[in-house]
């Protein structure tokens, strides 16, 4: 056959001509607008989900390890050797996908300073500010939640009124930051995900969530219990993730919460926190959010209890959705506990390196 003899630049071409969204389609796949960036576009089909990224031409499972090119793709999904694999994009030659397609803004180099000089070069939020707006008016967070998070050292001011969340590793060490606004979500380029952090770094109760906004409003619904590290994993699971969660559940006493999306990607991630809690002989639960992330659950809280409720020092108390996970040692309870903001606010100005 034709396809056997195909060299290097040929397949190549090859590819060129077959973008990974092509095989997605015709898999059945749709494209989620609204958790794709730029960068990195988002199908999925049923619990499934595929990011692809480098302009359609590289994909990855976030839920798991596998990853490549277009050939690589369709093995993937159809569970066929290369050969086979290589013909069944040759047929693919001129298949447009249907749906939107991102078009990558155009540079001539990538940015010439490192991921800690960019986020020095950024100020942090304050009362008024495009983010501080956009965070406390868009997203409902209470202001002494922004002023325990900017005390942290943990946001900064991003472009056109977006928020940067930084991700640390265990030593403290900047890697990346959260991109969120009112038109915009993504990654810092160039930087690696690891972990959003908020609160005592020796807390024994550890919330993860999957995206930075979720962990503060999570502390907001729960009036920032002093026992707790409020964590996200910027919706990705890499290795260095994976071995920052071990770190933390290594500890004696601890609890991990899987405060994850109420939704199937959500148990999914929720399922590997609890593996990973189990594997360590730590307590584990799941807590849900009553909407879809925790986000939700706190515009719904702020609309129950008035605009003011946005810049009280206290949210209101409120009952959570959760189930205990298997071989958890004690029941769930409502979320409580005493506020950890009135030491974050006092320190509100004070600056430091994340």
């Amino acid at each position: 056959m034709r396809e056997r003899k195909m060299d290097k630049a040929e397949l190549e071409r090859l590819k060129d001509k077959v973008p990974c969204a092509a095989v997605l389609e015709r898999a059945g796949f749709a494209l989620d607008i609204k958790q794709s960036t730029r960068k990195a576009m988002k199908y999925r089909r049923d619990a499934a989900i595929i990011i692809v990224i480098h302009d359609g031409k590289g994909w990855f499972d976030p839920l798991g390890d596998d990853k490549g090119d277009v050939f690589r793709l369709v093995e993937h999904l159809e569970g066929v050797p290369f050969v086979e694999a290589m013909n069944d994009v040759a047929c693919l030659v001129g298949f447009v996908p249907s749906g939107p397609v991102r078009q990558r803004e155009s540079r001539d180099r990538e940015p010439d300073l490192s991921i800690s000089e960019r986020w020095q070069a950024r100020r942090k939020p304050w009362r008024g500010s495009a983010t501080w707006c956009y965070l406390t008016e868009a997203r409902h967070l209470p202001e002494h939640i922004i002023r325990v998070a900017v005390a942290a050292s943990v946001l900064c001011e991003g472009p056109h009124g977006s928020m940067w969340a930084a991700h640390v590793d265990a030593g403290g060490a900047l890697t990346g930051w959260e991109e969120r606004g009112p038109e915009w979500r993504g990654f810092a380029t160039g930087g690696a995900k690891v972990l959003f952090r908020l609160g005592r770094p020796g807390a024994l109760r550890l919330c993860v969530t999957e995206a930075a906004i979720d962990a503060m409003s999570l502390a907001a619904l729960e009036s920032f219990r002093a026992d707790t590290l409020y964590l996200s994993t910027g919706g990705g699971w890499s290795p260095a993730t994976d071995a920052a969660l071990r770190a933390l559940v290594a500890r004696l006493s601890v609890r991990l919460v899987a405060a994850t999306d109420n939704n199937r990607q959500g148990d999914i991630y929720a399922g590997r926190l609890l593996a990973l809690a189990g594997a360590a002989g730590c307590g584990c639960e799941r807590l849900r959010p009553v909407a879809d992330d925790w986000n939700a659950d706190l515009k719904t809280r702020i609309g129950e209890g008035g605009e003011g409720e946005k810049t009280e020092g206290r949210m209101p108390a409120v009952r959570l959705k959760g189930e205990a996970s298997p071989g958890s040692r004690r029941p769930l309870t409502r979320p409580g506990g005493e506020a950890a903001a009135g030491e974050g606010s006092r320190r509100a100005e004070e600056d430091g390196d994340p």
